[in-house]
């Protein structure tokens, strides 16, 4: 049986091309069945003007499923939530919570993805809150895995404990690391150095089932020396704006120096190669999105510009994360753990 999994085809940027796109590529590489959730006219049209008038005389496992709302960018989130019961992302959630596909990828107001998957889906028993799981590029290794990066702006230790264990079991699963090494961003290395949420924290992972290492600094997300990060959502957003942030502007002098420097052919060629390799190894759209970990099933939250790889790359994700039952190793973890409140 094809792993099924719900789009969004209507939250993006760009949507519904790119949304429409990134399913087409994962249908015919990643044999997955696509459920494209939006107004169904549009992404009809979309579909015929990309070549796919048809989908089953392409061989590919396409389906449309028609929502006659949009939730967009810039709306008060709880209000269009609470209106909008017929929304892309709404219908998709439900397609998942009834069973008709197995996860859910969506480009559009996060807020509303993030209300939407916990009010419909639900969370797992055992998960006080669900935490966004932010990859972050490393200079060895294959990425930080930095968690909660906005789902929560104010936390409680209890809350940073179970990130700790739903990160690592998330990085095992997708980061390939046997052992995953788990730190509490703070302001400082020592064992006191942060404020009390910090503190606290520190002391309840010292006695979870984690490889903890202590308390990391920000410098520290990119070297790969740790492989998963808590910290509370207020705190994880401004890492992965200003990173985000940062990313872009080196990029851009990188990208003007090397049009203003002269140099000979063959030096011009290897430093255009570089850079290529370098914009590649930050290119967020490798992992498609940041996952939204402790709901059932998983939801893919990706970037509201979005590339359709990244859409392709993110409906790969969930495929994987299903197969693999990783919701069932984080309920099996957190019931070890036992503090749900």
């Amino acid at each position: 049986m094809l792993t099924t999994i719900a789009v969004d085809a209507m939250g993006g940027d760009n949507a519904p091309a790119v949304e429409v796109e990134g399913a087409i590529q994962a249908a015919r590489d990643l044999r997955a069945r696509i459920l494209l959730v939006g107004q169904q006219d549009v992404v009809r049209a979309e579909l015929a003007r990309q070549g796919i008038d048809n989908p089953r005389r392409h061989r590919l496992h396409i389906e449309v499923v028609h929502a006659s709302e949009v939730i967009t960018m810039d709306e008060p989130v709880a209000t269009a939530v609470r209106r909008k019961k017929d929304s892309s992302i709404r219908v998709a959630a439900k397609l998942v919570r009834d069973g008709k596909a197995h996860g859910l990828v969506s480009a559009g107001n996060t807020g509303a993805v993030m209300i939407t998957a916990k009010m419909v889906l639900g969370t797992l028993p055992s998960v006080d809150r669900p935490a966004l799981a932010g990859v972050f590029p490393v200079i060895k290794g294959k990425g930080t895995v930095v968690l909660d990066v906005g789902a929560n702006a104010e936390c409680k230790p209890e809350h940073l404990k179970q990130f700790a264990v739903m990160g690592a079991i998330y990085a095992k699963a997708f980061l390939d690391v046997p052992n995953p090494r788990v730190g509490v961003m703070s302001i400082g290395e020592e064992d006191l150095k942060g404020n009390d949420l910090t503190k606290e924290t520190f002391a309840l992972l010292r006695q979870a089932p984690v490889n903890f290492i202590g308390n990391v600094e920000g410098r520290d997300i990119f070297t790969g020396d740790v492989d998963v990060i808590v910290c509370d959502g207020f705190t994880g957003n401004v890492i992965l704006k200003t990173s985000e942030g940062l990313v872009h502007a080196i990029m851009s002098l990188l990208k003007s120096e090397l049009n203003h420097t002269y140099m000979t052919q063959a030096g011009a060629l290897l430093s255009r190669q570089a850079f290529q390799n370098v914009k590649k190894h930050m290119d967020y759209s490798e992992l498609g999105g940041a996952p939204l970990l402790g709901v059932k099933e998983l939801t893919m939250i990706c970037h509201g510009s979005s590339t359709p790889k990244a859409i392709r790359n993110a409906i790969r994700i969930a495929k994987e994360f299903h197969k693999r039952n990783v919701n069932d190793q984080i309920e099996q973890e957190l019931n070890q753990v036992g503090d749900k409140k």
